[in-house]
């Protein structure tokens, strides 16, 4: 796959580093994709970082015709005009578009987000929706995924939204392998706040409870059987598990269970009945409904498509 990263008159070190990390690194010897990457701007050359170093950028814009994925990190210039050049190409870009934290400012003056849903960094989306009124700006979530866009919010949040997309084009176990490598989570839903209120201390019990509900997908888990785990009334218990994940205990839950029937569909062959049962979804016919819903795709297409890339890296 084709990607490339452009970057205007200055560019942002981390949210960069984020997309080189997951697309510009050789990882072969671990067994994982490897992509056709390129940072590319209007005038090649010394482009200087907001951490006050410089970044070489080898590449012309054409690259951006070329390319299956066109991303833009965090633009940090949003009060100055950008490049004509850079938004003409910006516009002419054939494949998937990503960008991270204010690098959808870019994407609106381009015109890519009229018309549809967007999201940024939650401080500067007021200013992108009175900037760009025909976007419709979602401060609340990580990531959003409108046709071929897909914007994030700030920081990590682009690290979630580029693991997204490996595990769209390479399925769930290559996007774990690669999140492992990194260090970071494997999956955090798009919807997700884009901040919580609490971090998940120990003290809680919420991070024993949450690795107790990963390894018991298969039961029957409501939110008054969880409260009287977390020997809390159900109310408080809905309240704080939201307060603490970003997500309901419902979402969540569905977000673990779809997780485990992936790596179920890609490691192993088991009937999707079975599968289903497994990751507590109790029938075929409700895997097949919140698969189609949030993944586009049947359980047997999804095999189809990615149970041989993750057996053969298990093989290795």
């Amino acid at each position: 796959m084709k990607v490339v990263a452009v970057v205007g008159e200055r560019v942002a070190a981390f949210e960069l580093g984020i997309i080189c990390q997951v697309f510009g690194l050789d990882r072969s010897g671990d067994d994982l994709p490897t992509h056709d990457f390129a940072v590319c701007g209007a005038h090649p050359g010394l482009v200087p970082t907001t951490s006050g170093f410089a970044v070489e950028v080898t590449h012309g814009l054409d690259r951006v015709a070329e390319a299956d994925l066109v991303t833009v990190p965090a633009w940090p210039t949003l009060d100055a005009p950008i490049d004509p050049a850079v938004l003409d190409a910006l516009a002419r870009a054939r494949g998937r578009v990503l960008s991270v934290c204010s690098g959808a400012f870019a994407l609106a003056a381009a015109g890519l987000l009229d018309g549809r849903r967007a999201t940024t960094h939650w401080q500067f989306a007021d200013l992108l929706q009175r900037r760009y009124p025909a976007v419709t700006v979602d401060r609340d979530v990580l990531y959003v995924t409108d046709g071929p866009v897909l914007t994030s919010a700030g920081a990590a949040a682009g690290i979630d939204a580029c693991l997204h997309l490996v595990r769209e084009h390479h399925g769930a176990a290559t996007a774990n392998a690669l999140a492992r490598r990194m260090v970071v989570p494997a999956y955090r839903e798009g919807g997700q706040a884009q901040y919580v209120d609490m971090p998940v201390p120990e003290t809680t019990g919420f991070a024993a409870l949450l690795d107790w509900l990963r390894e018991h997908l298969d039961q029957p888990l409501t939110v008054p059987v969880l409260a009287a785990r977390a020997h809390m009334s159900p109310r408080t218990f809905a309240r704080r598990f939201k307060e603490t994940t970003g997500a309901t205990p419902h979402r969540w839950l569905l977000d673990q269970r779809l997780q485990h029937a992936e790596h179920l569909l890609e490691t192993t062959d088991l009937p999707v009945d079975t599968v289903a049962g497994r990751a507590g979804f109790g029938s075929g016919d409700t895997l097949r409904h919140h698969f189609a819903a949030r993944r586009g795709v049947s359980p047997h297409t999804y095999r189809q498509t990615f149970a041989g890339e993750a057996r053969g890296r298990n093989d290795v």
